[in-house]
């Protein structure tokens, strides 16, 4: 294989898969990423002990138990004979024990976690001390500026040098008497779950209200109210953008975590590129997972989606690829997380496609609109940004190396495309361990499905 340099440790060689796909690949994809950083910070400010089952056990999961860990609550996971993943019992933070009412100085590490970024440190209010937040290098370029502001309006001393960026330091008294907070969540909706997820353990709860332009990803502040909701939280929504947390301790709890659906949508567009059928298993009926518009948005690409016995089945077009199938048009603000494989969906259709409503994903792992039109445009197509999102208007020509910036998006983007361009090289594949550990394996057990013949799987 030939690329612009020679294979560097991290380098993957992405399959290529030759032939039509003869059988059916059968799936299934690790706990939601989202919902498992919920359950656990909620377990962690609970009164009594939870179970969380079937969680995703990835960098961004251990990123969270390491923060509340020091925070005080404590971990411990239990083997499951019928589980791949070992269930994760917590023992909740004692805001009562003497030993934690006593500051301390602490530093915890975000990675590139935004979950952990966000949402820990409204947590750390509730601890007395002098705690320190940083993470990854390119963690110190996420806007940061509405949780320090939040802090700061809760009453906490931040010290940030006016950057709105990590590294910060909290200088907390371990109590939050501020019943009432505005807070602008137009860059993430990420700004606005972090402060509800901790509002019970508040004295006085809170009343949040977003001000400012739409907030994106609005199906995660959803997710975050449901899963308040399901352990006992009360919380009101006032209007479309302004909620009210009560105060007061709520019971652990037992819980599943859902499959991660974002991290379906490579496999599910595997079958769109190949023009074969994949089925993802435990497909829930009902979820506030963005991932869900899978659904909607894989039959534009002129795929069919069907359900059968909690399984999610896609077969794509005749022929995929190499037949040709149309771009899109299409606004993805409510699920921005999905923009990466569609692009790489979009990089492979035969007329253009525009990807709209995604301007706030130059504040993710990395500017992932720049990254996208970089790598399309490295392959040999056409991609430039908008103002709130990307154009593709001619596809991928030739195999190079795809960087990823560190960023488990692209990384998987990558591996769609060279599904149909021979020679395409993904830089530093290890990266998908953020939110989906085993991912090459993964990627190769489809492979090998697709080259068997069809047989029944038994639980579509």
């Amino acid at each position: 294989m030939t690329t612009q340099r020679e294979l560097q440790t991290g380098d993957w060689p992405a399959p290529t898969l030759a032939e039509p796909p003869k059988g059916l690949a059968h799936l299934h994809i690790p706990g939601s990423k989202s919902l498992t950083n919920r359950y656990l910070l909620l377990a962690a400010l609970a009164d009594s002990p939870s179970r969380i089952r079937r969680p995703l056990l990835s960098r961004d999961s251990q990123l969270m138990i390491g923060a509340l860990e020091q925070l005080g609550a404590r971990f411990s996971y239990v083997e499951q004979a019928d589980e791949v993943t070992p269930d994760i019992v917590v023992e909740p933070i004692d805001f009562s024990s003497p030993a934690l009412r006593k500051p301390r100085r602490l530093a915890i590490d975000t990675g590139l976690a935004g979950t952990v970024m966000r949402f820990a440190p409204p947590v750390a209010a509730l601890v007395p001390g002098e705690i320190t937040f940083d993470g990854d290098p390119h963690a110190r370029k996420r806007p940061m500026g509405p949780v320090i502001d939040a802090l700061r309006h809760l009453g906490v001393t931040v010290d940030d040098d006016n950057r709105s960026a990590m590294p910060f330091t909290m200088h907390s008294t371990g109590q939050v008497l501020q019943p009432e907070l505005h807070i602008d969540a137009s860059a993430s909706s990420q700004f606005v779950s972090a402060v509800l997820l901790a509002a019970a353990r508040f004295e006085r709860g809170v009343t949040l209200r977003h001000v400012g332009a739409a907030i994106p990803s609005m199906p995660h502040v959803q997710m975050t109210l449901e899963v308040m909701r399901e352990v006992g939280i009360e919380v009101t929504t006032l209007e479309d953008t302004a909620w009210r947390v009560a105060p007061g301790a709520f019971p652990g709890f037992e819980v599943t975590v859902e499959p991660d659906l974002s991290n379906a949508g490579p496999f599910l567009a595997a079958a769109v590129v190949m023009g074969g059928t994949v089925a993802i298993a435990d497909w829930p009926s009902t979820t506030t997972q963005g991932g869900d518009q899978w659904r909607q948005i894989l039959p534009r690409f002129g795929a069919r989606v069907t359900e059968d016995r909690h399984a999610l089945r896609v077969t794509g077009p005749a022929g995929g690829a190499a037949s040709g199938y149309p771009g899109i048009d299409i606004d993805l603000s409510e699920a921005g997380e999905l923009a990466p494989t569609v692009a790489a969906l979009c990089a492979l259709a035969d007329s253009p496609s525009v990807l709209r409503g995604i301007g706030h994903l130059r504040g993710h792992e990395t500017d992932r609109l720049a990254a996208l039109v970089s790598e399309i445009n490295r392959l040999g197509g056409q991609a430039s940004e908008t103002a709130d999102g990307l154009r593709i208007d001619s596809p991928v020509k030739h195999g190079a190396l795809f960087r990823t910036y560190d960023d488990h998006r692209m990384a998987t983007a990558a591996a769609v495309i060279g599904l149909h361009v021979p020679d395409v090289v993904v830089e530093n594949v290890a990266t998908t361990a953020k939110t989906l550990p085993g991912f090459t394996e993964m990627w190769q057990s489809m492979l090998d499905q697709f080259v068997q013949e069809e047989t029944d799987h038994g639980a579509e």
